[in-house]
């Protein structure tokens, strides 16, 4: 832990971010039949500058390129996450329209005109449920329409339909407030969708792997017993080839496009404590990171070469709570999704782990 966690141990308690989902999910949908996919969209209020890293080897993604350092679009007004592969991304539509009708965007002239910017990622989920039912441009809106501070996890929103190895995926966030040091006092957050085709747990513990045995009574769990690990590994593998974690990671510590990319490229090292193996051919791996800039930094404590940026230190310590952010809402994700489609959540199989 580099700090406390939030008062809501969430992305939202990043100030300017608020979370809404959209999900079809039937209670007795099966692999195949049903509907269970949905989508997740991350609101910034006031914008926030953005950046991006893929380091999956099967992206979908929309308005990366837009996201590079040296690319001209400085801020973001959405990141839409979400189920139904390259089709789910048809939902940022929606998203555009429910901000365009609340003039968020880029201002484009003096008759109130925008053009609203919404990157997202795909996560595949289409053989959960019915292939055919994929999120649209309407849940896209819906999505965005119940954004707010306070939103569910587990299996909702673009987690609807996910699968982490053999387990449920879902949604999960975590947060932290940065203690003493060159960036006291920010807060840095994440949400992540897990659907990767690795592996959440310690086949030999039955812990999640962004958990181990030190810190298990910390997430109120003890490790499973000898039955519960066997019934685990009598389940095999994930059994499909198309998979992805996505998500966002952010912070109100003021930071430029570049560093946000920093940011980004570190909240994939808290990824692959919690999913073994990480970055897989068979995943589309991509996180966005995010700035809102509402928190000052404190002044220097120690002069910097004049060749370095006067916010690195910052920027250091918030690429280091990144990494934590992002591990801990995959934990998150594992332990409150629930079973849909009979695919198992980590409580059915592992309930042992919760007799503490």
């Amino acid at each position: 832990m580099t700090g406390a966690p939030g008062p809501r141990n969430s992305l939202t308690d990043v100030a300017g971010l608020l979370v809404g989902h959209h999900q079809e999910l039937d209670a007795d949908a099966s692999l195949g039949s049903g509907r269970a996919t949905g989508c997740t969209v991350v609101v910034a209020e006031n914008g926030a500058t953005a950046a991006v890293d893929v380091r999956g080897g099967g992206p979908g993604t929309r308005e990366t390129d837009l996201l590079d350092p040296s690319h001209s679009v400085q801020r973001v007004n959405a990141v839409l996450l979400t189920g139904g592969s390259a089709y789910g991304l048809a939902a940022a539509d929606g998203v555009m329209r429910w901000l365009e009708e609340r003039g968020r965007g880029i201002p484009m002239d003096a008759d109130g005109h925008v053009v609203p910017i919404v990157p997202g990622a795909v996560i595949f989920d289409l053989p959960v449920g019915d292939w055919a039912v994929r999120p649209t441009p309407d849940h896209g809106f819906l999505a965005a329409d119940t954004a707010h501070a306070e939103f569910k996890r587990g299996s909702v929103g673009a987690g609807a339909g996910a699968r982490a190895g053999i387990l449920k995926g879902g949604v999960g966030t975590a947060s932290t407030v940065l203690g003493p040091g060159p960036a006291e006092g920010a807060t840095v957050g994440a949400l992540v969708v897990a659907n990767p085709v690795g592996s959440v747990f310690d086949p030999g513990t039955g812990l999640p792997w962004g958990v181990g045995t030190a810190d298990a009574a910390a997430w109120g769990l003890r490790v499973p017993d000898a039955a519960d690990l066997a019934a685990a590994r009598e389940l095999g593998s994930k059994g499909t080839v198309l998979n992805t974690t996505i998500g966002v990671v952010a912070t109100d510590a003021p930071l430029s496009k570049a560093a946000c990319r920093r940011v980004a490229v570190a909240g994939h090292d808290g990824l692959a404590r919690a999913i073994r193996p990480a970055h897989s051919p068979l995943d589309g791996d991509t996180l966005f990171a995010l700035s809102t800039g509402t928190h000052p930094l404190p002044a220097p404590a120690v002069a910097l070469p004049a060749a370095f940026p006067v916010d690195l230190p910052a920027l250091d310590a918030v690429c280091a709570a990144a990494a934590d952010v992002v591990s801990r809402a995959i934990v998150d994700a594992i332990l409150t999704a629930t079973a849909v489609a009979g695919i198992p959540g980590y409580r059915d199989l592992f309930p042992s782990a919760f007799d503490v």
